[in-house]
């Protein structure tokens, strides 16, 4: 039988020699009984050789020793035969003894090789773990800070509109939206806008909400055709002066100052007694200015602090005014 042991890797190692040995032993024992019995048969063959040699045999005794020799000399033959196969088996149990100790030096040398790469693919693990530990902590950091910069740029933005506002209600223009009121993330995703009633809206009116609401998105093409729809088809209408304001606005926007300058005269013009021409002369001096003619700027800004000395735009200009001398 095999004997089993554990080694010190926790694999199962076996030696080959302990199936072979008991084998081997008894193939010794049966080999010299055949050589005895060979020895026995030499003896034999020499004690008839000397009875003939000495003539003190009878025929009959000589016939039974010829049997006795013949037997003798076949015991031999086969002791020879039996003793050339043990050899033979033994020399093969000899190479299948080393075979097998060659196979298991290869195995265990497999098994280390084995246990060497489970070591280095634990050591990998353990890295590569790490990383994604620490990975996860940059990523949780990251989007706090980025949590933080949102935050930031929202009380920003809020405070951007706040000083809009007030500047649109200083220059006594339409606030492009209401003042925000302070709420939280959650306040306002849940806050719903509340329609208008149709009912309660005339028709210039839902023309003029829709145009300022296309030009408050920065669709400039909608808005600029809304207002242009309301001053054709309600030319006398409250919001004909705001919507020709607007569509000069619209170009001023979109750096067009010629046809800004151009739409804002149509204010002057057309609705001299409007509460937008302070506002058109002052955008006019200002798109001058962004054109580069510093004197036509000049001119028009000093005609509205002439013209209108006591209001907020006539304040504006004459600060313009300065940096232009």
């Amino acid at each position: 039988m095999m004997t089993d042991k554990f080694s010190e890797t926790g694999f199962v190692e076996y030696s080959p020699c302990s199936a072979i040995c008991p084998n081997r032993e008894l193939f010794v024992h049966k080999t010299q009984n055949y050589l005895v019995t060979a020895m026995k048969s030499i003896v034999l063959i020499n004690l008839v050789w000397l009875l003939l040699v000495s003539g003190c045999v009878s025929q009959s005794e000589l016939t039974s020793l010829d049997t006795r020799l013949s037997e003798l000399e076949i015991r031999n033959a086969e002791a020879k035969q039996n003793s050339q196969m043990l050899k033979s088996g033994l020399e093969n149990r000899e190479g299948e003894e080393q075979e097998l100790r060659h196979q298991a030096a290869t195995l265990r040398a497999k098994m280390d090789a084995l246990n060497e790469e489970l070591r280095t693919l634990s050591g990998r693990v353990e890295k590569i773990e790490y990383a994604l530990n620490r990975q996860k902590q940059l990523d949780a950091e990251t989007v706090n800070a980025k949590g933080d910069q949102i935050d930031q740029m929202a009380k920003t933005a809020k405070s951007n509109d706040e000083r809009i506002y007030r500047i649109e209600q200083y220059l006594n223009f339409e606030p492009s939206k209401q003042l925000p009121s302070i709420e939280t993330p959650a306040e306002t995703s849940a806050a719903k806008t509340v329609p208008v009633p149709a009912a309660q809206e005339s028709p210039e009116d839902a023309i003029y909400r829709m145009a300022k609401q296309a030009f408050d998105q920065g669709d400039s093409d909608a808005a600029r055709k809304k207002f242009q729809e309301l001053i054709v088809q309600y030319p006398k209408s409250e919001h004909a002066d705001n919507a020709q304001f607007w569509i000069g606005e619209i170009y001023y926007r979109d750096k067009w100052y010629e046809k800004a300058i151009l739409e804002y005269q149509k204010v002057i013009e057309k609705y001299p007694d409007g509460n937008k021409v302070p506002a058109s002369l002052l955008k006019q001096g200002l798109a001058f200015f962004n054109l580069g003619d510093k004197s036509n700027s000049r001119l028009i800004l000093e005609e509205l602090i002439k013209k209108y000395p006591k209001s907020n735009e006539a304040k504006i200009a004459k600060d313009k005014v300065k940096d232009l001398r």
